[in-house]
């Protein structure tokens, strides 16, 4: 690896011709060569010739300069359009990459020292009040749901039941049960709310086995919704649709008022 050798004030030629166009104040897309060049000489006479290998880094520069300075005294070439060939154009592209290197190295430099700055220490927090979870509040859970948001989740488990479908196995027959009862699936919904008083609605959606039951199921929860026996909650938004049960509904539901809904 080689070692980097710092040369007065500039790190290499480049770093010399950066200089002298900050110090003039000159369009870095149009260099005065004839200038640049006189002062570029000037620097490098004032250097200290011991060092041979750092040296004739700035005289390799130093002869690219003479090289441009040549022929722009010389008539313009001109490429495959016609167009002229500005002879600075290389050194002009060498210049930018070059600013544009040294400012990334200076920009993580800067970070390096700040970073050297900084100071951290493990996490103090008793684990009681790490554990705590600010109560949920109900009223702005609710707000914004809506039956549509419940035929989204209905639509979902319908598309991943159909997923799961055999495309071969499926045109098999089946032996079909006789039609679910919405008296029925009303009965099972109560008996499992009160036995489950909060659970998913798409896990009580997802016992059901056929796409009439599920049918069935869902008109059934909004039944209940609707009399007020089930209420709706979301913890947050896109999460599942919770339904719980509300023992101070007094409407009593007696199997043979539940037949009317056949």
């Amino acid at each position: 690896m080689g070692i980097s050798v710092k040369l007065e004030m500039f790190e290499g030629p480049l770093d010399l011709l950066l200089h002298l166009i900050d110090k003039n104040k000159i369009d870095i897309y149009d260099i005065p060569i004839v200038e640049i060049t006189a002062q570029y000489m000037e620097y490098v006479n004032a250097m200290d010739h011991q060092d041979l290998d750092v040296i004739s880094e700035f005289l390799v520069m130093a002869a690219t300069l003479l090289d441009i300075k040549s022929r722009m005294l010389l008539p313009p070439d001109e490429d495959e359009e016609g167009e002229e060939i500005d002879p600075r154009e290389e050194l002009v592209e060498r210049l930018l990459e070059y600013k544009m290197y040294k400012a990334m190295a200076q920009e993580l430099k800067d970070r390096l020292t700040d970073a050297g700055q900084h100071l951290y220490k493990p996490p103090t927090v008793p684990p009681e009040v790490a554990k705590y979870e600010e109560p949920v509040d109900l009223n702005r859970l609710l707000d914004g749901l809506t039956l549509r948001k419940l035929e989204d989740i209905f639509r979902q488990v319908m598309q991943r039941r159909e997923d799961k479908i055999d495309p071969i196995r499926s045109s098999f027959g089946n032996i079909r049960k006789d039609p679910v009862r919405l008296s029925d699936k009303l009965l099972h919904v109560i008996d499992y709310a009160q036995k489950s008083p909060r659970f998913s609605f798409r896990s009580l959606l997802e016992q059901s086995r056929e796409k009439p039951e599920v049918v069935v199921t869902f008109l059934a929860v909004l039944e209940l919704i609707k009399i007020g026996k089930l209420s709706v909650a979301q913890e947050k938004i896109f999460a599942d649709i919770l339904l719980e049960w509300n023992p101070d509904n007094t409407i009593e539901l007696r199997k043979e008022d539940l037949e009317q809904y056949d």
